[in-house]
């Protein structure tokens, strides 16, 4: 069985594995123990609030009960910008005219803003070779949105994330080449690797603070801009399916875009509803395909469980769930928990009746 829980001590390791087989451009999970054992740390302190709400670092981990392994992590970060000055580019046009001379052009520019500031960040998205199939990476992304809308107060209304760009495989950005090593005389990993541990300062201190007009960068690099890398295109195509949209900002390092949304508009917050647990003895089918089943939450902050059953277990006020399931949940007969389709247009037949509640 796979559940979503938050991130612990024991899954260093595995965590470790994971960003190794990544590879250069997984900026938040560079494969560095010392700063994984932090972010543990952090998510720690943070499901049991030992910190500040607004410097929350929310990491849930996908394990595997068979392997009893961490196979997938993904991440919520409560407000970005509060500590270090968080940088992206705004894509923009400039204008320059001359009725005398009968001219008007328009020349499109990257500007350096602060704009995403005190906004939620969601992150962190990995997921083991192993486990690439049957709506996983679905389960691992899209439980965040139950957890943002259970706990709304703990972030910002709007949420965004910030997509990985277009680099080939020894870890070359267009984009770096043409722009970002002219200021910075250092390799593109290296400057993605110290923002990933936090050390953003020389940012501030080298980037131009002036317009950066894209006609005088070579093609390679404006046709990256706003693009993904091939390998996070999937994650793209399932923001956009959940409403997110581009920004109209990009990573200053590889141009990656930035897509946003109002929790209220998700669409696994607008499509879940709450019912409360009825636990079934009886034998249940529970592999079966991912567009036939639905996610299960059982709402709790310091011990969030995230599974899926089949949606033939919801009824107009329960969800039957077999004892197994409900032990991984940690969810009792009568306990409310908050149900939502794993795919896009997937099956949640029992919809909420007027005055019922979500």
């Amino acid at each position: 069985m796979l559940v979503i829980r938050p991130l612990q001590e024991r899954d260093l390791d595995d965590l470790m594995t994971m960003a190794e087989a990544a590879g250069k451009g997984l900026t938040t999970l560079p494969a560095d123990r010392e700063l994984l054992q932090r972010k543990i740390d952090m998510a720690q302190a943070s499901f049991n609030q030992r910190c500040e709400p607004e410097a929350g670092l929310f990491l849930f981990a996908l394990e595997d009960t068979e392997l009893n392994q961490c196979v997938g992590i993904s991440g919520i970060q409560a407000r970005v910008g509060l500590d270090e000055v968080f940088y992206n580019y705004r894509l923009s046009t400039t204008v320059n005219a001359s009725r005398e001379l009968g001219v008007h052009v328009q020349t499109p520019t990257l500007h350096l803003t602060n704009d995403m500031t005190d906004t939620t960040e969601i992150c962190s998205l990995l997921l083991s070779g192993s486990h690439r199939q049957g709506g996983n990476g679905l389960l691992l992304s899209r439980c965040r949105f139950m957890f943002l809308d259970d706990f709304r107060r703990h972030f910002s209304e709007k949420v965004f994330a910030e997509m990985r760009g277009v680099s080939d495989a020894r870890g070359l950005s267009p984009l770096w080449d043409a722009l970002g090593s002219r200021f910075f005389d250092i390799e593109f990993s290296e400057a993605d690797y110290l923002t990933g541990i936090g050390s953003k300062s020389f940012i501030a201190e080298l980037m131009p603070k002036y317009p950066i007009y894209l006609p005088l960068l070579p093609e390679s690099a404006r046709e990256v801009i706003g693009q993904v890398h091939d390998n996070t295109a999937p994650a793209l195509r399932m923001l956009q399916a959940e409403g997110f949209n581009f920004n109209g900002l990009v990573d200053i390092f590889d141009g990656g875009p930035v897509v946003e949304a109002f929790i209220h508009n998700i669409r696994t917050v607008r499509e879940s509803v709450n019912r409360h647990v009825l636990i079934r003895h009886k034998p249940l089918e529970l592999d079966v395909p991912a567009e036939e089943r639905v996610m299960v939450s059982n709402r709790s902050f310091r011990d969030f469980r995230v599974t899926t059953v089949p949606a033939t277990c919801i009824s107009p006020d329960t969800v039957s769930l077999p004892p197994e399931v409900a032990e991984v949940l940690e969810v009792e007969s009568g306990d409310l928990v908050r149900l939502a389709p794993l795919k896009d247009g997937g099956p949640l037949p029992i919809h909420t009746a007027p005055g019922q509640s979500r």
